[in-house]
């Protein structure tokens, strides 16, 4: 684990390990000057896509999976056993506060997905609908922590942020992998939406 540069975070592929969480602030701030005019909005936008299509994601990866997962979600799904990055922030919270805890939660959900995508393209390759929604959120994710990076060098001059990354997949049997891919997202659809509420009204034009 280490402190994490934002390029190199963008730039992290699948298959995530675990980490710990420090926040690192500096006179560095790389690449700030490139933010578009409209990159609040644009957050804005992102947060409010994925959580719009949140639930439709997870609904088409149980389908997708077959039996049990179809008829036995609830108990199958349980995310309790996944531990997404703290979110200990609300609406009233310092909106700097806000921005770091976003940007690590979607930096871990970024890498969760990219690892059920891998899994779901050894698994189901002919699910195209799947893989599509899989590779448009992941691309929405990735276009999200890359203005997160922005407003967090601009307005905070924060450009370094370790993060932690949920439990690889790797060499688990095709039902645990399912499995795992069917509670991160079911976290993710709770998550989401806990996110949206927190962070839309910061990011809503004044």
């Amino acid at each position: 684990t280490g402190v994490v540069p934002f390029v190199a975070l963008l730039l992290l592929q699948r298959r995530p390990a675990a980490g710990r969480t420090l926040l690192v602030t500096g006179s560095g701030c790389p690449g700030h000057g490139l933010c578009r005019s409209n990159v609040q909005e644009q957050t804005r936008r992102q947060v409010a896509l994925l959580n719009a299509t949140a639930q439709d994601l997870f609904s088409l990866y149980l389908k997708c999976q077959g039996e049990p997962f179809s008829s036995e979600s609830d108990k199958l799904c349980n995310p309790g056993s996944i531990v997404f990055p703290a979110f200990h922030v609300n609406r009233t919270s310092e909106r700097k506060d806000i921005m770091v805890a976003m940007y690590r939660l979607f930096a871990f959900l970024n890498a969760s997905l990219g690892n059920i995508t891998l899994d779901q393209e050894e698994l189901n390759p002919t699910a195209k609908e799947l893989l599509d929604r899989l590779h448009n959120t992941t691309k929405t994710t990735r276009g999200l922590i890359s203005n997160l990076t922005c407003l967090l060098c601009k307005n905070y001059n924060i450009f370094q942020v370790d993060v932690s990354y949920g439990e690889s997949s790797k060499g688990k049997s095709t039902f645990k992998k399912k499995q795992q891919g069917c509670q991160v997202l079911r976290k993710y659809v709770q998550v989401i939406a806990q996110a949206a509420r927190v962070l839309l009204p910061h990011l809503s034009p004044s």
